[in-house]
């Protein structure tokens, strides 16, 4: 019996290095599918890894639908047995029902692969329906990890490695954008927005690496275990102890 399995996780913990190992290995065995994807960081209409991998894909849109996809495929005689769902926190919760369709009416696999939250720890809209509609929710084993070490729980985005918890849901980036250190005050030059994985405990005190360097250098005795917006104002210089 077919499948909607959702395998989720945080970025940088693999989740497209698998959607395209699962994707080989099911073509190999003669098996045809299709791979879908929205918002990859190498662009529209590819999926890609951060280990070097990179294949093209359907690009999704507002406007697709997943039970007019494979049933106009089928329709030309093309061989459809599974779909290989990659960013899937991006897609609208319709579109995660057109997935479970597809695989209740028309006996069709579907992996989707996906973050669960967004930066400031809430649910994707299309997550949170794949974990509702989900035959199985499958949490990556490859543990992404915090700059401390300790496994990394959630997506932090910086803003020229400050932490920030207000903004768009949706904005591209990835965990291994630099911060342009030329500029650190971000006058006359287009901030840059990254992302970042973190411990718990990391990402409620806001301590990214790049905070955590910044007041090693100003202060070698200063914990880590502080809030970096306590110990940070907004001009990135440390508040006075007075």
């Amino acid at each position: 019996m077919a499948e909607l399995v959702f395998f989720s996780g945080t970025m940088d913990c693999g989740k497209s290095t698998l959607a395209l190992q699962m994707d080989y290995n099911h073509r190999a065995r003669g098996r045809g599918g299709v791979r879908f994807s929205r918002n990859d960081r190498a662009g529209g209409s590819r999926i890609s890894s951060r280990l070097g991998l990179e294949t093209g894909c359907v690009e999704v849109l507002d406007s697709t639908d997943f039970w007019d996809e494979v049933v106009q495929r089928r329709t030309l005689g093309l061989r459809v047995d599974y779909l290989i769902c990659d960013e899937a926190q991006f897609y609208s919760p319709l579109q995660v029902e057109q997935l479970a369709r597809v695989v209740d009416e028309i006996d069709v696999d579907v992996f989707a692969f996906g973050i669960s939250a967004d930066f400031r720890t809430r649910l994707f809209p299309g997550s949170q329906r794949l974990i509702e509609l989900a035959d199985r929710v499958q949490v990556l084993q490859v543990e992404a990890l915090c700059w401390c070490g300790r496994r990394a729980t959630h997506n932090a985005r910086t803003v020229d490695g400050v932490m920030v918890t207000e903004g768009a849901q949706v904005v591209v980036g990835d965990v291994d954008m630099a911060v342009d250190a030329s500029d650190p005050s971000g006058e006359g030059r287009t901030p840059v927005v990254g992302y970042e994985t973190l411990c718990r405990r990391h990402f409620m005190r806001r301590v990214t690496a790049h905070g955590a360097n910044m007041m090693a250098e100003q202060d070698p005795l200063l914990p880590f275990e502080v809030d970096a917006c306590l110990w940070q104002g907004s001009n990135g210089q440390r508040p006075s102890r007075n």
